[in-house]
C-alpha cells in the first residue's frame, strides 16, 4: 500500500513540474512547447488519480481484513 501512495505522489509531482514548465514556456511565448507540457501535466495528473484510487481501495481492503480476520 505504501508503494501505491508513493507512486501517486511521484505522479502528482511530475504533473506539478509539467505545469511549472508550461507556465515558463507560456511566458516566453513558446505556446507549442507550453501546450506539450500541459498535455504531459494532464497525463501525469490522470495517472496520479488512478494510483490514488488504487491505494485507497487497497487501504479499504486491508482495513476490512484487519477488522474481520478469517
Amino acid at each position: 500500500m505504501k508503494d501505491s501512495h508513493q507512486k501517486a505522489a511521484e505522479y502528482h509531482e511530475l504533473a506539478a513540474h509539467a505545469h511549472r514548465a508550461d507556465a515558463a514556456q507560456h511566458e516566453k511565448g513558446d505556446h507549442q512547447t507550453g501546450h506539450e507540457h500541459s498535455r504531459q501535466a494532464l497525463e501525469h495528473s490522470r495517472r496520479a488519480y488512478e494510483l490514488t484510487q488504487e491505494a485507497h481501495a487497497k487501504s479499504g481492503e486491508q482495513k476490512a481484513t484487519l477488522a474481520n480476520p478469517a
